[in-house]
């Protein structure tokens, strides 16, 4: 195992199948999963750490534990009573944590395999795409408590379904089913339960299988994409194309396609 898979937290369950593939579950089923700010430190350790030693694994699955809920959102029972200043100071938590998780490097798989309400949408949101169980149903809550989305689920989600599909969600409250989340384009695919991590393994064994350097720069320049215009987008993919053509694995890649074997990438 990696040192990151082998860090002890308190509210996450790591397993690695493989050296390459980390297994991450959100690890509070007696709370729906929901963020408490020893969640949220966990999260924020796990995702500076993955920032800081890309090399470790190159592709995550997440998920949560249990059969009812990927990610309640909030821990709302943690937060009652809570002074401003305590709401924002973990607040400041939860955002500098959304944050690691939009630098993580790594490629993120989102297992969803409950609920996703709230907070815990917002995560999944930053996954870079989601499988989801038949019985998922997602949601934003917060206007319903007379507060909104505040870890990204205003920018993300309208890139994902659109703007006005975005707008009914988050200013209804209603939730949706994994079936619509399916149809908007924000659901990659619906997998039977007992097929979830299966399917989420066997994609990310395909993208672990991969350049490592590619496929982290390759991420990068899809994700500019969404804040950049075509020609900028395109100096932006160009600049990260050019980080890895004077790589070991550039030569490696051509090298076993010719010699007609799989390439062995070392992340060099």
């Amino acid at each position: 195992m990696t040192d990151i898979c082998k860090t002890e937290f308190e509210t996450l369950a790591i397993e690695q199948p493989s050296d390459q593939i980390a297994v991450v579950k959100l690890n509070r089923p007696a709370a729906a999963n929901a963020m408490n700010t020893q969640m949220g430190q966990d999260l924020l350790a796990l995702w500076s750490a993955l920032y800081r030693d890309a090399q470790s694994v190159r592709a995550v699955i997440l998920t949560g534990a249990g059969e009812r809920a990927f990610c309640a959102g909030a821990d709302l029972k943690e937060r009652n009573g809570m002074t401003d200043t305590d709401w924002r100071t973990q607040h400041a938590l939860f955002e500098q944590m959304i944050r690691a998780m939009m630098d993580c490097p790594v490629p993120i798989v989102g297992a969803i395999n409950g609920a996703a309400y709230a907070g815990g949408l917002e995560i999944a949101l930053n996954t870079d795409f989601l499988y989801a169980v038949p019985a998922a149903r997602f949601a934003f809550t917060e206007v319903t408590l007379g507060i909104m989305p505040g870890a990204s689920g205003t920018q993300h989600l309208p890139r994902a379904v659109g703007i006005r599909r975005a707008k009914e969600a988050i200013l209804s409250g209603r939730p949706f089913n994994a079936e619509d989340a399916a149809r908007w384009g924000l659901v990659n695919r619906i997998c039977q339960p007992a097929e979830l991590i299966t399917d989420a393994l066997s994609v990310a064994g395909a993208i672990a299988a991969n350049g490592p350097i590619a496929v982290r720069q390759a991420k990068q320049a899809v994700n500019a994409s969404a804040a950049l215009d075509l020609k900028n987008g395109y100096d932006f993919e160009i600049a990260c194309y050019q980080r890895i053509v004077d790589t070991e694995d550039r030569m490696e890649g051509i090298r076993a396609f010719n010699e007609k074997r799989k390439p062995k990438f070392h992340g060099r």
